[in-house]
């Protein structure tokens, strides 16, 4: 029996690695093919899984570490940081996808219990595929990056409210609701209470001593998450809703980036097994039924979705390309859409037909959503024009970004630690500089230290019009060259008579941007290195290191 278990275990990961390798070779998440590879495992596929409670087990730790993980990263300065169009743009679209989704769910024939069911899933967007996304783009600082981001998190507060509230009166044992409601609540307090009381005078102690070591940390977290989800299922909670309380238990110690950094690898290979059991258990003749509602439903959660947040942004001020930008996050189902699903079917609310309906809406979403995503300026630069009627005539959120045309001698763009030691060396010998970034925490830094510093996109086709035309140099330290091309074409195209300084990261795309009409190339790593080596074989020579230059490795000097 082991022996068995053994091969299958052995071949489902290779199945898994296989189809993993697909789907990225596809640029696709990998949801997508554990899916497909649950399906091919299972009973209406080659049938390789036996009934094994193992299975179930190691998907029961997955979702549960899922929700721990969630629970140590919510940072709600994420939400501050971008104001109130997180949260407002958060509820708003839960809102109204969730009222339309029942609507249209009940006219696709649908009872009631399972159309409120797959409203809700509809609601819900992919944290982690957004970020994998967003963070391949280098957008995940970017404004549009900040505020998809903020109402992830909002999407998944709610989505953790919901389930506690469907595993809590799921079973309907007890006849009087208000007495129900009312033990309910006691014990939701009492739990909430105890985290608390272990916040205060437990996991200081225990997890300072358990910090000593990082292999206990580790194992000493995951034991705290796993006797929380247990916890919280006794006491007629979900396990799920247990697990995420002890990692928000855990997100204000100075072992939460260690935490979420080890249990990262951890947690996605254990919810392998959660996507393929859940495709092992679709029953594919019920599939071919949900394809038409399948297919509604898709092009109201690829459509609808965006279009509400844009709306919603274009009132708050925002303009069509930032909005555009943030609502192609939602633009897809998440998995915990799946797992609500499946939690649904666990308490009887629904079948399995049902959950079926929301898996399948989930691949197509998280699939045409995830090259929507990818080629998100391209399928910009197409539509914009048909998108004006969700910008104001003066979107005031962000009317700090224009920026007067006067005589400036620097325009540096892009202000981290290459660009921000160039800019703070510009500004100490007297020189009038304006930087542009685009992330606007970067931003309100550098205006708080007395810098003219505004908010800006190279990708964004007005990224021109904020760059005064009497400015004598255009820094770029951007090192794509894309972007670095982008910019020329930009500059060319308002006329711009000042020179042009980009930066590459290796001398073919260095030559690329000179032919194309750079006055100068910044080669930031063969710089320093040059700079280095005169040091080294000149020890005459000073370093001209300045009190207040901010501490950098690839700080780098023009060569």
């Amino acid at each position: 029996m082991e022996h068995d278990l053994l091969i299958e275990f052995t071949a489902l990961l290779v199945l898994a690695a296989a189809a993993g390798a697909l789907g990225t070779l596809l640029r696709q998440p990998l949801i997508v093919s554990f899916l497909a590879v649950g399906i091919a495992a299972g009973p209406a596929g080659f049938d390789l899984l036996s009934e094994n409670d193992a299975w179930e087990l190691l998907s029961t730790v997955g979702i549960a570490l899922l929700l721990f993980v969630v629970g140590l990263r919510l940072d709600t300065d994420e939400i501050r940081a971008t104001g109130l169009v997180a949260l407002i743009t958060g509820l708003g679209q839960v809102l109204f996808t969730s009222v339309v989704g029942f609507g249209l769910t009940l006219l696709l024939g649908f009872g009631v219990t399972p159309a409120i069911y797959v409203a809700i899933a509809l609601t819900f967007s992919s944290t982690i595929i957004i970020v994998k996304l967003l963070s391949d783009k280098r957008e995940i600082d970017s404004l549009h990056g900040r505020i998809a981001v903020g109402f992830l998190i909002v999407q998944d507060i709610v989505v953790v409210l919901v389930m506690i509230g469907i595993s809590a009166f799921g079973t309907g044992g007890n006849a009087d609701p208000v007495r129900e409601a009312l033990e309910i609540t006691a014990k939701g307090l009492a739990f909430v209470g105890g985290i608390f009381f272990a916040m205060r005078f437990l996991i200081p102690v225990v997890f300072r001593t358990l910090g000593r070591s990082p292999e206990l940390l580790v194992l000493g977290a995951i034991a705290w998450a796993m006797m929380l989800a247990v916890g919280g299922e006794e006491l007629g909670f979900s396990r799920e809703v247990g697990a995420f309380l002890a990692g928000v238990s855990l997100a204000s110690t100075p072992f939460r980036d260690a935490l979420g950094g080890r249990l990262m690898s951890l947690r996605d290979f254990l919810l392998v097994f959660f996507f393929v059991v859940l495709g092992a258990g679709l029953d594919l003749s019920l599939l071919g039924e949900q394809v038409v509602p399948a297919l509604v439903l898709s092009v109201f959660v690829l459509i609808g979705n965006p279009l509400i947040v844009m709306i919603i942004m274009g009132v708050m001020g925002y303009r069509k390309r930032t909005s555009f930008l943030s609502g192609l996050a939602v633009a897809q189902i998440s998995e915990f859409s799946l797992i609500l699903g499946a939690l649904g079917v666990s308490v009887g609310h629904i079948e399995q037909d049902t959950l079926g309906l929301i898996t399948l809406v989930g691949i197509i979403t998280i699939t045409l959503s995830t090259y929507l995503i990818i080629y998100s300026h391209q399928l910009y630069d197409r539509i914009q024009h048909l998108l004006s009627i969700f910008e104001r005539r003066i979107p005031f959120a962000e009317e700090s970004t224009q920026v007067a045309d006067v005589r400036i001698d620097f325009v540096v763009i892009g202000l981290g630690r290459f660009g921000g030691a160039i800019t703070q060396q510009l500004l100490d010998q007297g020189y009038r500089v304006e930087g542009i970034d685009f992330d606007p925490e970067v931003v309100r830094t550098w205006s708080k230290r007395g810098l003219a510093a505004y908010y800006g996109d190279v990708d964004d086709p007005e990224m021109g019009s904020m760059i005064p035309t009497h400015a004598h140099w255009v820094v770029s330290t951007l090192p794509q060259p894309d972007l670095g091309m982008h910019l020329l074409h930009t500059l060319h195209g308002r006329g711009f008579g000042g020179r042009v300084a980009l930066t590459a990261h290796n001398m073919t795309a260095a030559q690329t941007l000179y032919h194309a009409g750079a006055n100068l190339v910044l080669l930031p790593f063969l710089d320093a290195a040059t700079q280095v080596v005169t040091y080294l074989t000149h020890p005459e020579t000073q370093h001209p290191a300045l009190p207040n230059l901010p501490d950098s490795d690839d700080a780098s000097l023009e060569g």
